[in-house]
């Protein structure tokens, strides 16, 4: 419940500085925290050569968990990281052979390294909050550490095993520093399990032999933040200059379709004429993706796509001069094959 009051606080404070979300474009750094769950685990095998007879089990309490990871957005909702991760959580429960234990100690931790892909979902939310899916795949170090009772045994023994993961996410971009997000995820984690070779008689202190395997899968909630270096400050979807008059039309990628949202910003633009303008340009451009003369093409397809809507709402054709730049002029500078939305608009100046 605290952690969730948590979240929730930490959502409210960020509301009055969200802003639209933009794909993630080329290097980001991500942190996330929180809580990990791990699954209870049947215990079997042997120690100092004779088999655990009856039922032998560990569970353990909610403990804690920390994620650090270094990625590289490809602007089309694509991304790629490589992570570090640790988790720990105490043993609550013990049942050894049939007998359930007092006094249970222990820990288990796991620590190491996974590749994820994840891909963000853009559903064109309030507050540009994109969901988002991935999966991962890595090695992992597990350790268990004196997990027992004060009184009979306790194990001892780490295991480094292939690893992998799904993890499914929100993230809320905040206007204030633009490229920065926080972050909200589940992350399902099953290793190879953790194998024990050590086991402690702590009546007598005797240290002996064990072959004991437990299962490893663990369930962290995180909360975090994401830092993405290549990202610009917004721009609103109506940016009139004060003297050029100017209004800007978005485009989805390869497309020169108008929204609903792109005809009542050419609407606002045919009802600003007004005294002293004689002249409309209406001006084309692309992203980086695609080759130059395919861009040539399409930013012509969209400048000339507002300029039949602008007629239709009533603005003589006359008055329009309609150019394309392709991939001229960019709003955000990029690297070329780089999907970048602000990239793909019309302009409208009023002269």
């Amino acid at each position: 419940m605290k952690f969730k009051n948590t979240l929730l606080a930490a959502a409210l404070v960020s509301l009055p500085v969200l802003a639209q979300a933009q794909p993630v474009s080329g290097p980001y750094v991500a942190a996330g925290a929180g809580g990990n769950f791990l699954n209870g685990t049947d215990v079997t095998g042997t120690v100092n050569g004779r088999a655990l007879t009856g039922n032998t089990t560990v569970d353990f309490n909610w403990g804690y968990a920390g994620v650090l990871s270094l990625g590289w957005g490809f602007g089309n909702g694509l991304r790629a990281e490589v992570e570090g991760s640790y988790r720990q959580n105490d043993a609550s429960d013990l049942t050894l052979q049939g007998v359930r234990q007092r006094s249970v100690t222990g820990k288990v931790t796991s620590y190491g390294a996974m590749a994820n892909v994840l891909y963000d979902i853009d559903l064109g939310a309030p507050g540009g909050i994109t969901p988002y899916v991935g999966a991962g795949a890595g090695y992992m170090w597990s350790k268990l550490t004196d997990v027992g009772n004060l009184t009979s045994e306790q194990y001892t023994g780490e295991t480094g095993n292939w690893a992998g993961q799904g993890i499914v996410g929100l993230s809320m971009p905040i206007s204030a520093v633009p490229g920065l997000a926080l972050t909200a995820e589940y992350r399902y984690l099953m290793t190879g399990g953790v194998e024990v070779d050590k086991s402690r008689d702590r009546v007598n202190g005797t240290t002996r032999n064990a072959n004991l395997s437990l299962d490893n899968v663990n369930h962290s909630v995180l909360v975090g933040m994401r830092y993405a270096f290549n990202a610009a400050p917004a721009v609103a979807a109506v940016a009139p200059a004060a003297a050029a008059k100017t209004f800007l039309i978005f485009f989805d990628w390869n497309k020169a379709d108008l929204t609903a949202r792109a005809k009542q910003i050419i609407g606002e633009a045919a009802a600003a004429r007004g005294q002293g303008v004689t002249r409309l340009e209406v001006n084309g451009y692309t992203d980086r993706s695609g080759s130059d003369q395919y861009n040539q093409g399409l930013s012509v397809r969209r400048a000339n796509a507002v300029a039949a809507e602008l007629v239709r709402r009533g603005v003589p054709r006359n008055e329009i001069v309609t150019r394309g730049f392709g991939e001229a002029n960019p709003l955000v500078p990029t690297a070329d094959g780089v999907r970048e939305p602000q990239n793909r608009r019309v302009e409208i100046i009023l002269k």
